[in-house]
């Protein structure tokens, strides 16, 4: 008995010593922020200052030197986010978590990007390389001098490689395909040009909504059809209820974002201001990382992204700058003729050729090495997912030569407005709309990043190119893009919403976002002149829902109509008359009428869904003007469309409707009457790292705590959903950044045990003013040759 228990005090003392070295070794892997550090390469000595926030100011007398110190403070606190971002972007995320990233892997290395990474790093502008070479040797630097790795590192036991040049270009990428490399668009349309008559599907994918504000080329859209025959439902299949099941995304989540800049004409004191929240995916880390940059008669400052050189979005001593994606087209699925006598062969303009390939191993965490043959076409590789039964090869801007480089470094050097709209017109980044102003209270907007110049198609759907009839000619000319400088109104806005007519001579897109978002920002701007930067935080965290208006009167006309109502009903209608028109916390009814409009949704599109699911099983309608067929179709209602159950009874559809809506909601909520039931409740936001996922122990640790929020997924101009929202805020003028507002989630740190891991999470989630530039810097850092 006593030799077993001094076993377990044994055994327990071993375990104590064994969960005090590892603490120690987290705590010794903690970032540096004072002293001096020796930096190989570096030509003189660079300083570095750093607020309560942990956000660097690096002072170099060199630019070089400035990027060199950049690159290893990106690593000191992003290591494990870089390595992750360049691994995603290779095909290489099972090499640390096994069989569970293989899907990832495959379809990462059937779009060569690694190989396009190399080839981009080759063709860069002389000075652009020579930086880049910089930043790199800054991330080795810190690699070669950390004798302890970030936690993530030491729990996968995990030795990151040397950092390259072309794994920047990789994370470049990464955010390329974020942005603009999804093939489902293209998808969607193909399998519905196979089921639907023409007008229904013209009908169906308009590129207009009742919100929609131009910037150029006149009000008139390229496709809308406001009204349908009858006779286009005629042959529509019954839908199968679980095949209709989730097959429709009302949400019309965007990878975007709201900018917007106003002129001196519009604010107190003649300062013009740029403001941009740009939404994208919410995780631990945070995307982005806040650096202030000086050197020699240059000043830059704002949000880098971890893995390249250089600010993204923020401004200079002149100019500020926003951006917001255009959700271009930039990708089309090529349908390959095989050769019915060889399938190696596929049919070109120039006849028969043989398809390239060659082999790709991905290695694969404690499991046999996969290997995979990637065919490749003239035009682009091949993708691993068949189209209507049939191999289509991929076409994408990112993949093309010249598409991308790190451009975005000269705009330190942008004076003025119009001069940094040439800048950005010259620029090869995944297009983006881009809102400027400078000291002198000028404004403009313009697009950056090259567009494909198509002929023969608008590349709306799959075609064959076969015949040489359909080509890419290069890329539009940035003489041709689109621009606007100091408009009448004072202001211009964008919130990836169809910004061009149809006077415009060039198709960018198809699928643009619904308009609402640009339209309440314009709202809000149009009748004010005294505005101040803490005027625009506040239009960025707007949470009015307009959209639901419809909804929601739609549904209060049809209880009206009703002689016998249930508690059910009676409940529902008291909630909908309680609803304020916001997406506040406390908004009543909100969340009730975001699952009407769903239920709505699956009701009247059910079998167009079933049409097209015969053709593709996992066809899903996912359309961002959806909003339009929507309305008309509720408003219009045609004989023919709803399921057999209804005969053509659209009151009682509506009404079903609202009874499912009410049951999902009580399920989802049983401690809740629908009359008391607030929008916040059913809101809950969390953002997780990427550890949470596979342990929730690790979760508690690492998460930032779940909470609940006002704003919507994609209606809002307050964009917040669990894993989609603003990645940060900025409201900057560059004749006062002394006054400039910023918050983003989280923290500057990766390390979860920094104190600067989630400093900056309670400015972001309660939409505090907080101030861009630190009044006093409280850490420094000193960079020696």
């Amino acid at each position: 008995m006593r030799t077993l228990k001094l076993v377990s005090i044994a055994g327990l003392f071993t375990a104590l010593i064994a969960i005090g070295v590892f603490y120690l070794l987290i705590a010794s892997s903690l970032p540096m922020e004072d002293g001096e550090v020796k930096l190989s390469g570096l030509n003189v000595q660079v300083s570095v200052d750093s607020d309560k926030l942990g956000v660097p100011s690096i002072s170099a007398q060199d630019r070089s030197d400035a990027l060199r110190v950049l690159g290893f403070l990106h690593a000191r606190d992003r290591l494990f986010q870089m390595e992750l971002m360049r691994r995603k972007s290779a095909g290489r995320l099972a090499e640390l978590f096994g069989q569970v990233a293989v899907d990832s892997d495959r379809k990462q290395r059937a779009y060569q990007l690694a190989k396009t990474a190399k080839q981009i790093v080759q063709d860069l502008p002389a000075e652009q390389r020579r930086l880049l070479q910089a930043y790199v040797s800054g991330i080795n630097a810190y690699l070669l001098q950390t004798t302890i790795l970030p936690p993530e590192f030491l729990l996968l036991r995990h030795q990151p490689e040397p950092w390259c040049e072309e794994d920047s270009l990789l994370v470049v990428l990464g955010m390329f395909q974020t942005l603009n490399g999804y093939e489902q668009d293209e998808r969607m349309v193909t399998v519905m040009e196979k089921a639907l008559p023409k007008d229904l599907l013209k009908f169906l994918t308009p590129d207009t909504d009742s919100y929609t504000t131009t910037l150029v080329g006149g009000d008139a859209p390229r496709r809308f059809s406001p009204h349908i025959a009858t006779s286009a439902f005629a042959n529509l299949p019954e839908p199968d209820t679980h095949l209709a099941s989730n097959s429709i995304d009302t949400q019309n989540i965007v990878v975007g974002s709201n900018n917007w800049v106003v002129a001196g004409s519009k604010t107190k004191d003649g300062r013009a201001m740029v403001a941009n929240d740009m939404h994208l995916g919410l995780s631990v880390p945070n995307l982005w990382y806040r650096a202030d940059i000086r050197y020699p008669n240059h000043h830059v400052f704002g949000v880098t992204l971890p893995g390249v050189p250089g600010v993204v979005v923020g401004g200079n001593d002149d100019v500020a700058w926003g951006f917001t994606n255009v959700t271009a087209d930039l990708l089309d699925l090529i349908s390959l003729e095989i050769n019915p006598n060889n399938p190696q062969e596929y049919r070109s303009p120039q006849g028969w050729v043989a398809f390239g390939t060659h082999t790709e191993t991905i290695l694969v965490k404690d499991a046999p090495a996969i290997e995979m043959t990637v065919q490749e076409t003239l035009w682009g590789p091949v993708s691993e997912q068949l189209l209507l039964g049939k191999s289509v090869a991929v076409k994408w801007t990112a993949l093309e030569r010249h598409a991308v480089d790190l451009g975005l470094l000269n705009m330190d050097d942008a004076q003025t407005t119009e001069q940094a709209m040439s800048m950005m017109n010259q620029i090869g980044s995944p297009p983006q709309n881009v809102v400027i102003a400078d000291r002198a209270g000028h404004i403009g907007w313009t697009y950056m990043g090259r567009l494909p110049y198509r002929v023969g198609f608008d590349g709306l759907a799959s075609r064959s190119w076969a015949d040489g009839n359909l080509d890419w000619q290069g890329y539009i000319s940035p003489e041709e893009l689109p621009h606007v400088f100091d408009p009448p109104a004072g202001f211009i806005v964008t919130a990836n919403n169809r910004t061009l007519g149809r006077d415009y001579p060039h198709t960018i897109a198809h699928n643009w976002a619904l308009g609402y978002r640009a339209f309440r920002i314009a709202e809000l701007l149009r009748p004010q002149n005294q505005l101040t930067e803490q005027d625009l935080l506040a239009i960025q965290l707007d949470t009015r829902n307009a959209v639901y208006d419809f909804y929601r009167q739609l549904a209060l006309d049809t209880l009206r109509d009703l002689n016998d109502k249930d508690h059910v009903l009676l409940e529902v209608e008291q909630a909908l008359t309680a609803w304020d028109g916001h997406m506040y916390l406390d908004s009543i009814g909100a969340g009730l009428l975001a699952e009407f409009r769903n239920q709505l949704a699956k009701q009247v599109f059910a079998k167009i869904v079933a049409a097209c699911q015969t053709y593709d099983a996992d066809f899903r309608y996912a359309w961002r003007e959806m909003e339009t067929p929507l309305r008309l179709l509720l408003t219009q209602r045609p004989a023919g469309l709803l399921k057999a159950q209804y005969r053509d009874n659209w009151q009682q559809m509506i009404v079903e409707a609202l009874r499912q809506s009410a049951h999902q909601q009580q399920q989802a909520y049983p401690d809740q009457n629908l009359t008391h039931l607030a929008w916040g409740t059913t809101h809950a936001i969390k953002l997780q790292h990427p550890f949470s996922k596979v342990s929730p122990l690790l979760g508690k640790l690492l998460d930032m705590p779940r909470f609940e929020s006002d704003g919507c997924a994609s209606i809002c101009v307050k964009v917040m959903d669990t894993a989609h929202g603003a990645s940060e805020r900025l409201v900057l003028s560059p004749l006062h950044p002394e006054d400039a507002l910023f918050q983003m989630p989280g923290g500057q740190s990766g390390h979860p045990f920094s104190k600067h891991y989630r400093d900056q999470q309670p400015y972001w989630q309660a939409g505090i003013a907080a101030p861009m530039q630190a009044k006093g810097k409280i850490h420094n850092l000193s960079f020696l040759p």
